[in-house]
């Protein structure tokens, strides 16, 4: 199972003057033509660990499950779920202020972390005794 996918970086032309309406493009040198390469990538039939074992979790979940129609729905409606929420955070990243306001908050609240739990050593161990905590309770 092997594919390969060629990509080849293409200049674009470029005006150079104007004659009666009609442009003329600029060839550039070879020297800027030659300077773009092509990337080729191939697949082989090799697989991770880790694509593996997600996979054979998969699949015993739709193994064991008696009633599937659910599981189709819940799984398109994740698929609907992410979708909604790209389109909706490219909407709000094209108004104009908001996402210079998101960064700020976003840059604001990261400072605050950092100075609350990650500076000092009584409040690194706290947060490390609270997540530990957390991981134990959500995973027995």
């Amino acid at each position: 199972m092997a594919s390969s996918v060629v990509m080849a970086g293409l200049l674009p032309p470029t005006v150079s003057s104007f004659n009666g309406g009609k442009s003329m493009f600029k060839i550039p040198p070879i020297k800027e033509r030659l300077s773009f390469h092509g990337v080729i990538g191939k697949a082989t039939g090799e697989t991770s660990e880790s694509s593996s074992s997600i996979v054979k979790s998969v699949q015993e979940v739709w193994d064991k499950s008696e009633d599937r129609i659910p599981l189709v729905g819940l799984g398109f409606a994740g698929i609907v779920a992410f979708w909604t929420s790209v389109n909706l955070i490219t909407a709000i990243d094209k108004l104009p202020i908001i996402p210079s306001v998101l960064e700020l908050i976003g840059i604001l609240f990261s400072s605050w972390f950092v100075y609350r739990f990650l500076l000092f050593k009584p409040e690194r161990e706290e947060l490390s005794e609270s997540i530990s905590k957390y991981l134990s309770d959500i995973l027995g």
